[in-house]
């Protein structure tokens, strides 16, 4: 699947100053996104820490943040590495993608690239993946399975038309969409319930979070939950047998408190709405709290990779990305039951498969035999 015509080096060269350029974007786009800010306004970038403007002299993709020190040259602050390596990581997917795969198909290729850095950073730091990302890549996806009819079939010999593209692209979509979902709804009847009692009453209280666009978080006695990590769906509900109850400074009696995503209902059967009040807190001897074992977005983006590469690349790529995740877990130290971001480890597993893994899934196939599989 080299094609030298277009290997010279001005064709690579530019594939990798472009992705930079993107790179640049993706980084607010993963700043902005998660925040509810438009990407679009303000138009130009601007400094987290001082708010200041940064012209386009000082927003050269790479070259800026090494001539900066990887600085703001207003105020100072520290820019994260992040922001570097989220140029260099795209710049160098754009130019592989170019140097493997044929050029009709290597535009659409670009977009989920782009699609699977930015998803993965905002993964990693707020545990979230915007489904709008998602969507926009899955129909990129069926769009260039019939471009290339060989996109979700690359473990295959033979030659395709355009429908066999869609088709297998719709399939592999399906199979990874439906496929994980049956998973998630299954882990969360079995295990979708975190129930904490106590022998005698400890303090609770939901605040806000550390930085003025961080989520509210709740705690439990020394347990601090980010709120995205309770409320995953609309039906979530945070149960407290509560004590004692504190809105506003005022003390209420105590009895069942219901806690939603955007409201609570006081044992009495009050609605309050978290926008209309100041402060939350109490005592309680027991917490029911909803959790995830797998978020709706991983299963989104499961399904994004399969409308690119077929149900045997979605199949590569939850098996790959389950290995990453473990290892990942291993050398963190991350214990059980703590929450790890698995679309970084999907996004990892897709890529490793356009890269070169589908030849280990040809070579796994091989070893089967005609009738193996």
């Amino acid at each position: 699947m080299i094609y030298p015509p277009f290997h010279h080096w001005f064709w690579l060269v530019s594939a990798f100053l472009l992705g930079a350029c993107i790179g640049s974007f993706l980084n607010v786009v993963i700043y902005r996104l998660p925040l509810g800010l438009s990407v679009n306004d303000p138009k130009r970038s601007f400094c987290p820490k001082c708010k200041s403007a940064i012209p386009l002299q000082r927003n050269i993709p790479l070259l800026s943040w090494l001539l900066l020190g990887g600085k703001c040259h207003d105020c100072k602050a520290r820019i994260p590495f992040r922001y570097f390596g989220v140029e260099l990581l795209t710049a160098l997917l754009f130019a592989a993608a170019w140097w493997i795969f044929p050029p009709q198909v290597v535009p659409f290729l670009w977009v989920m690239l782009a699609l699977l850095v930015a998803i993965t950073f905002i993964d990693a730091e707020h545990l979230i993946i915007p489904t709008e990302l998602t969507w926009a890549g899955s129909v990129v996806g069926l769009i260039a399975c019939a471009v290339w009819p060989k996109l979700p079939q690359l473990a295959v010999i033979g030659d395709f038309t355009w429908l066999d593209g869609v088709k297998h692209s719709a399939i592999g979509w399906a199979a990874g969409f439906f496929g994980l979902w049956g998973v998630v709804e299954l882990g969360k009847l079995a295990f979708g319930k975190l129930d904490r009692k106590f022998e005698t009453a400890v303090a609770w209280n939901v605040k806000e979070g550390k930085g003025e666009e961080d989520p509210l978080e709740f705690t439990l006695g020394e347990e601090t939950i980010t709120w995205w990590d309770i409320f995953s769906r609309k039906t979530d509900r945070l149960v407290l047998n509560a004590e004692s109850i504190v809105v506003d400074g005022e003390a209420l009696s105590g009895g069942e408190l219901i806690v939603r995503e955007s409201e609570f209902q006081l044992p009495d059967g009050t609605l309050k709405k978290f926008e209309d009040i100041r402060s939350l807190e109490g005592t309680a001897t027991r917490a029911v709290i909803p959790r995830e074992a797998m978020g709706m977005g991983d299963i989104h983006l499961l399904g994004m990779i399969g409308a690119f590469f077929g149900w045997s690349g979605m199949f590569f790529t939850l098996f790959a990305a389950s290995l990453y995740a473990i290892v990942a877990a291993l050398i963190g130290r991350i214990g059980f039951g703590k929450a790890l971001p698995f679309g970084p480890y999907l996004a990892l597993g897709g890529v490793t498969w356009a890269f070169g893994g589908w030849k280990l899934w040809t070579w796994y196939l091989g070893l089967l035999g005609p009738g193996g599989f």
